[in-house]
């Protein structure tokens, strides 16, 4: 019985098998960004359309046809901004999708196209638009590190926290250490503890690809230094990657140098006896704060995410509001007074 079932399915298939076998289904397409995850296979849903005819054409969240890559999206990614304009006067769809539902607008923002993604947008290219892994543009152009394609998109209505199962578009910027664009996403209101299930907030990200401005102006604006990833903070990515710069920084926003992570393993534990990074971490944990840092945490603590706004209207001076802020003191330089005689 079952060898007359293994002929009819062979018989079944054989005919099949070359087409099966055909190049596209076997497609890979890398990932641009740095994940844990590398490569993703294209989507089941996917057919390459030499095998689909007229009437069996698929769809792909409403933007419209799964097609190989088209001649708009090698002139979006390429920046070819005439060729582009040309296309789009000629009627050429804007909104067409390619392998892993990438439209136009994702690949002229990856490659940070400004021009191209003003003429995608202005043709009506959908902001929104989900790429399979469910990134839209914005994440994209935040991956790029991309200040100007990031403004367009925003300009345009992009959502700044789009519900997403991975890297938020805050996520993406910190990743690609453009710390300008950080700052305007959290100026937009991106969520600062956005959580990945493979890195963890923004913070742990810039931390882990040693992008010190990106961490500092997330700590600047209440991001929480303690946040934890399976117990795991920012600071251990700090010592882990061997960051003194970081370490110092962490400590003086508040990170606790004796928590411990799933293994039970304190930050100190992931750095070399007597190298920098463990003479710092071992300082920090045999000499406790200043009373001034402490009162400083415990203040920046309490007007969380506010601090920007707050600390200007407490009528404190000058000087204590620099210190509150975490911005070095004024330095004031004094002239010499030089009398008629031309002595000082």
């Amino acid at each position: 019985m079952l060898h007359i079932l293994s002929s009819a399915a062979l018989t079944f298939f054989l005919p099949s098998l070359p087409l099966l076998l055909h190049p596209s289904c076997f497609h890979f397409q890398m990932r641009r960004r740095s994940r844990p995850s590398t490569w993703t296979t294209l989507s089941p849903s996917y057919i390459h359309t030499s095998v689909l005819d007229d009437t069996h054409q698929v769809g792909a969240h409403g933007l419209g046809f799964w097609t190989d890559r088209s001649a708009v999206h090698e002139a979006a990614a390429q920046g070819r901004v005439l060729q582009l304009q040309q296309l789009i006067e000629g009627g050429a769809a804007v909104n067409i999708v390619a392998v892993d539902s990438i439209t136009p607008l994702h690949e002229a923002c990856i490659r940070g196209q400004a021009q191209c993604v003003r003429l995608l947008l202005d043709a009506g290219a959908q902001v929104e638009a989900r790429n399979i892994d469910g990134s839209t543009p914005l994440c994209d152009a935040c991956a790029a590190g991309s200040l100007e394609c990031v403004k367009l998109l925003l300009e345009y209505g992009a959502t700044v926290n789009p519900p997403l199962f991975t890297f938020s578009p805050l996520h993406e910027a910190c990743m690609s250490g453009n710390s300008e664009c950080v700052q305007l996403m959290i100026d937009r209101g991106a969520q600062m503890e956005a959580h990945d299930c493979h890195y963890g907030t923004p913070l742990h990200v810039a931390c882990a690809r040693e992008h010190f401005d990106c961490a500092k102006v997330l700590l600047n604006a209440g991001a929480n230094v303690n946040a934890a990833k399976l117990h795991e903070t920012a600071l251990h990515h700090a010592a882990k990657i061997k960051n003194v710069d970081l370490i110092e920084l962490l400590v003086e926003f508040g990170g606790n140098v004796y928590a411990r992570d799933n293994l039970k393993r304190k930050p100190i534990h992931y750095t070399i006896v007597g190298s920098p990074p463990y003479l710092c971490l071992e300082f920090y944990e045999n000499t406790p704060l200043s009373l001034q840092q402490l009162s400083r945490v415990a203040v920046r603590r309490a007007v969380g995410k506010r601090a920007g706004e707050v600390l200007t209207k407490l009528g404190l001076p000058s000087r204590i509001i620099r210190f509150l802020s975490y911005m070095p003191p004024q330095i004031f330089h004094i002239e010499p007074c030089i009398g008629k005689e031309g002595y000082a």
